[in-house]
């Protein structure tokens, strides 16, 4: 069974704009460095993109090897990573979350372009 994140984690991942992930290197048992992303909260899930689209080396290793451990809201938490791009509704609602969480940064109009919603990101807790 998939472990969920609880609704008080999600509570603080909504408002938190600290995540920083490291999927698992090719040897699956040493984390990558940590990279900062940002991440929203949808339907109950928590999501990242990155900005590099699928060239992004810590995409490639979350894709690769789907799991790692992320720190977000101030805690370390291990993780398994799923592919969640494709689905069109959901891309719309994440492009929507992160309009809304970061609408003064001018780094969002790339965030919600062909290649990072096509590197779109679920964590869920391992």
């Amino acid at each position: 069974m998939t472990k969920q994140w609880t609704v008080e984690q999600l509570d603080e991942f909504v408002g938190s704009d600290d995540m920083h992930v490291s999927p698992f290197y090719a040897d699956g048992k040493t984390y990558g460095t940590p990279t900062w992303v940002w991440s929203v909260v949808v339907d109950h899930d928590l999501y990242v993109r990155a900005y590099n689209g699928q060239n992004s080396r810590w995409y490639q290793s979350a894709m690769t090897q789907q799991a790692g451990k992320i720190r977000l809201a101030g805690k370390e938490f291990e993780t398994v990573f799923i592919d969640a791009a494709g689905d069109s509704v959901l891309d719309s609602k994440i492009s929507a979350a992160y309009q809304a969480k970061y609408q003064d940064s001018p780094y969002l109009p790339p965030m919600l372009e062909k290649g990072p919603v096509g590197a779109t990101v679920k964590i869920l807790p391992r």
